[in-house]
């Protein structure tokens, strides 16, 4: 067991390791240029988060997210004396917070920071109950089960404009704007734009008065804005773990727009843990291949820039749940392990295990 890098391509993997309760693995497919996804899990004896942050744009939101977010999450955990959804709340406000700030401090330098974003999907089991918060268009499953087989049951709500909830969210709160969510060539998109209705980042969309700045018209959106189109605002799912719990899949929408819930869940199921988010990945790369009348091996083969053309970027990582411990509210790092995904597949400049010193105590 360990990391490894595969020798697929643009496929990186970990194929298994033990978290406080259970074993999990990772995958990563680069189809950008520059890999948009980033994933990490950190594990303490009594407590595991999970994170995918799928940017848009460019890398620079989710690599931010990636290395502020659970920090934020220890901090104020330890600051109410427990986890709880509105720990998660301000979490998510002080990484958006920050940066936004960081775009403030680059406008004249990087003014295009302000049209960079990131889905940011995050998995808490705290004790015996799990959190899910989600911005964006990633998706976290439980696979429970039932009898001999085994259900899908989604954990997230997918803010994206092609569904329908979510188009008429945006028409209520904009019943003045007759073009907030706009058709064209087959995709519904908000104010012509972009597809995820809650993002961290996207300051372009969120901060009217920066529209208004002639440099941020030339260089990032030509349109002022009257007033925020998106937010940073997650959904927040809390879930009591049973014992017919057997694992969850968190992953970026490169997975979900090639693989139903119900065919991860069954491939996790049916398949041995070694290797089992590479084999997520594979399933997806070969349905993207399948599209364009092509082999696995044929789609593997492009190169990565071109490659976003048959598919997304991908991050998957499943989460096995063996054993459940009691006293939810119980969320202590004093030993971390933190394992990162690498931040470019190709390059794999990252260190792939990292103990961030701003979250250990």
């Amino acid at each position: 067991m360990g990391w490894r890098g595969g020798g697929d391509g643009l496929l990186w993997h970990l194929e298994l390791k033990p978290h406080a309760s259970g074993d999990f693995s990772i995958a990563v497919a680069q189809a950008n240029e520059a890999l948009e996804d980033q994933g990490q899990v950190m594990s303490s004896p009594s407590a595991t988060l999970v994170g995918v942050y799928d940017g848009h744009g460019g890398p620079e939101a989710s690599r931010f997210v990636n290395s502020r977010l659970f920090a934020y999450l220890h901090k104020f955990a330890l600051q109410h004396g427990e986890f709880s959804a509105e720990v998660i709340r301000k979490a998510f406000d002080a990484t958006e917070e920050e940066f936004v700030h960081l775009v403030r401090q680059s406008w004249v330098s990087r003014p295009q920071l302000a049209s960079v974003g990131s889905c940011c999907l995050v998995g808490a089991i705290a004790g015996d109950v799990l959190y899910v918060a989600n911005l964006g268009d990633s998706r976290a499953v439980l696979g429970r089960r039932d009898g001999r087989a085994v259900v899908a049951e989604r954990l997230s709500s997918d803010h994206n404009v092609a569904v329908e909830e979510v188009r008429k969210e945006l028409r209520e709160n904009h019943p003045d704007d007759s073009h907030i969510v706009v058709y064209n060539r087959g995709v519904w998109r908000i104010k012509g734009i972009i597809q995820v209705s809650r993002s961290i980042g996207d300051v372009y969309l969120k901060r009217p008065e920066l529209s208004r700045d002639p440099l941020f018209q030339q260089f990032v959106c030509p349109v002022p804005l009257k007033r925020p189109v998106i937010s940073a605002e997650p959904s927040i799912e809390v879930r009591k773990l049973m014992a017919d719990d057997l694992f969850m899949i968190f992953a970026s929408d490169g997975l979900w727009e090639q693989l139903t819930d119900d065919a991860a869940v069954e491939i996790v199921f049916k398949n041995p843990r070694l290797g089992i988010a590479k084999r997520l990945v594979r399933a997806a790369l070969t349905e993207a291949a399948r599209k364009r009348e092509m082999r696995y091996n044929d789609i593997k083969k492009i190169e990565k820039g071109i490659r976003r053309h048959f598919h997304d970027d991908i991050t998957v990582i499943v989460i096995y749940l063996d054993h459940h411990r009691s006293n939810a509210s119980r969320f202590k790092f004093n030993t971390v392990d933190c394992t990162n995904a690498p931040i470019d597949v190709f390059s794999l400049n990252s260190d792939h295990k990292t103990k961030d010193p701003g979250i250990i105590m």
